[in-house]
């Protein structure tokens, strides 16, 4: 039987204007590490406003540069403390 002994909360910010859209991904880690990510969308001029679409991709972005700064991070810790160069975390 599995139980959850801890829960993490990812946080999202937009900041937009009528082309760009910047989104930043935080998540606070239970020792305390908060690891961020940034994500980028931008619209093509002839394409209409839909705000929502830019948040998506933006968040997208930002959401796969968090992941794989946490599998780097693990990476990391796997190395450190086995004292050797483990093989590479593939998504």
């Amino acid at each position: 039987m599995m139980h959850t002994t801890v829960g993490w909360h990812v946080e999202l910010e937009f900041v937009e204007d009528d082309q760009h859209t910047r989104a930043v991904a935080m998540v606070r880690l239970p020792d305390g590490t908060e690891v961020r990510a940034h994500g980028h969308a931008s619209r093509h001029r002839v394409d209409s406003q839909q705000p929502r679409v830019g948040e998506e991709v933006a968040g997208a972005r930002a959401l796969n540069e968090l992941a794989m700064q946490l599998l780097t991070k693990a990476h990391d810790e796997i190395d450190a403390a086995s004292g050797r160069t483990s093989h590479p975390i593939h998504v």
